[in-house]
Formats: structure tokens, sequence, C-alpha cells
């Protein structure tokens, strides 16, 4: 069943203020954050799951997720060099996650309207008029994912010297059992601990609010860092919660990621929906044409069934 949020009262974004003749003039629209509470991350990782369970889209996370296993699995066959980057690649992905969740949001957002929804509609969101906007926060995170990976790359040959491990039990030992390598620990954890502050703060609600309110990136990232210090437990614990339920989906071999992300994906879409006021005013979108019947003969224009709406 669809969350409508109907209990949202949302308050003005701007009020118009008097100019020097009497006039009212209209001030720079600011998107209302509300104060959330742990009850509300319980509610939107609820949610989360119920989207998930309504549009499952495990099997495309399945089709992403193990593409990139496997060029890491081809090059651990060449070579350990890329041992060294696993954990970094792995604990690097929060940093993208919410670029990436593009499509689960607006998932979410068909099923919250009562439209079809399904998982070839998540491609739906290139044509969101915020896609721009949503691109350049995404290439600001992926910046900052390249730069998290060289500062790990840096924390290890600082550690370890250039020479690669013999072998993944040479490189567990030298982690685990030496004192460089609990250094290596430490030291990794707490500035990769940074980058996903910094990445929490500037992302939080910035891509739902784009796309659902066409924000620009600069008022997407000044509502997240608002939402940040207006809610700094509830952030806090969303950011842990995020981070443990990437791990436990790693540990099957990454099998558990195939759930763990669409949740993920949706339930943030939901969070968003708790801290920022709906609009009072929402624009009057076209509804999407009703799906008709499709034949064989329609192969393979049914891949690609943006290419022909404007035919029927």
């Amino acid at each position: 069943m669809a969350t409508q949020y109907s209990d949202n009262i949302a308050s003005p974004e701007a009020s118009p203020e008097p100019g020097v003749d009497g006039t009212a003039t209209s001030t720079p629209t600011s998107f209302v954050v509300r104060k959330i509470g742990l009850a509300d991350l319980s509610d939107a990782l609820r949610l989360g799951w119920e989207d998930f369970k309504a549009i499952p889209s495990h099997a495309i996370m399945l089709c992403v997720i193990y593409p990139v296993l496997g060029l890491v699995l081809f090059r651990l066959v060449l070579g350990y060099s890329v041992l060294p980057l696993l954990f970094p690649l792995a604990a690097g992905f929060t940093l993208i996650g919410p670029f990436a969740a593009l499509g689960l949001y607006d998932l979410s957002r068909r099923r919250e309207r009562g439209e079809e929804a399904a998982a070839w509609h998540a491609i739906y969101v290139v044509r969101a008029p915020s896609f721009g906007a949503m691109l350049g926060l995404g290439t600001l995170l992926l910046t900052l994912f390249v730069t998290w990976i060289a500062v790990a790359d840096a924390i290890y040959v600082a550690t370890f010297g250039h020479a690669p491990a013999a072998s993944i039990p040479d490189f567990a030992t030298r982690v685990l059992t030496t004192p460089q390598g609990w250094s290596l620990i430490i030291v990794g954890c707490g500035v990769g601990f940074l980058f996903a502050v910094v990445a929490l703060c500037v992302s939080v609600v910035s891509f739902p609010l784009m796309l659902d309110r066409h924000a620009s990136a600069i008022d997407a990232i000044r509502t997240s860092l608002r939402a940040v210090m207006q809610n700094p437990i509830a952030m806090a614990a969303w950011g842990l919660i995020v981070a443990a339920l990437l791990v436990i989906g790693s540990l099957p071999f990454f099998v558990g990621l195939a759930v763990v992300l669409p949740v993920l994906g949706h339930a943030t879409w939901h969070l968003y929906r708790k801290v920022v006021e709906p609009d009072p005013n929402p624009p009057q979108e076209r509804p999407h044409p009703p799906k008709g019947h499709r034949y064989a003969a329609d192969f393979p224009a049914v891949l690609f069934p943006w290419s022909h709406e404007g035919k029927r």
C-alpha cells in the first residue's frame, strides 16, 4: 500500500515582505526542515522494505554488483596489488550510494502518488527537470570517492611501502597481527569516517529534494546541512544504520546487497519525506499514459519505452 503522508501539514516556504513603497516582494525559497527522532528512522526503513516488496529490484542490483565483483576477481587472478583497496572500495560505496539510488527514489515517489511503478520505471529519472543538478552533485560525490581511494592507498603505502602482498593470507596477517596493520586500521577508519560525514551532510536529503521539488544543487546541499544540524543524533544514527546494513549485506559474498541497497534507497526517500516539509502548492505534472498490451512484434522497442511514448 502506498504511503501518502497525508498527516504532513506544510508551512509556507516563503512569505512576501513589504518593499520600500509598501508593495510585497518575494523572498528566496527556503525548504522547511522538521525535527525527527529515532522512531522516524525505524519507520523510514519499514516503508523502504514495503516499497521493495512491492517493486522488487534485486535482479537489477545483482546485474550491477556482480560485473564489478567479476572485474575485482579478475584483477586478483593477475596479482594481489588490488587487495589493499578492497576494503576502501567497499566502504567508499557509501559515498556515491545516494547518487546511485536515484532511480529508487523515483520508484518510491511514483508508488506514493499511486502511479504505475515497475523496476524499469527507474530509468525515467533521467528525464527529471533537475537531472542536471543531480548529475552535478553526483560528480561531486564521485570526486569525493576517488579522493578517498587515493588517500586510502597513500595511507597503506606510508604504512607498508609499495611491496604487494604475496597472497591473501599474507595480506590478512600483515593487517591483523602487526602493529603497523592496527595502525593502518585505526588511521584508515578515522579518515574514512571523515569522508563519510562529509558525504552524509551534503547528500542525506539532497537527491530526493532535487527530484521532488526541482531544487538546485546548492539549495539541496544547504537543506541537507540544515537537516543534519537540526537532527544531529538522528542523522548520526542513520549513518550508523546505513554502514551496518552495508556490512551485513556484504558478508555473504555481497549477495545481501541485492536487498540492502534497494531497501536503503527507498528508505532514504521516506526519510526525506519525514525531514522536509511538503510543497504547499505542488506543481501539476502530466500523468503518464496507461501502459497497453505488448506483443512479441514490439521487441526490442519495448526495452526503450520512453522512445515511443509520443506515438501513443
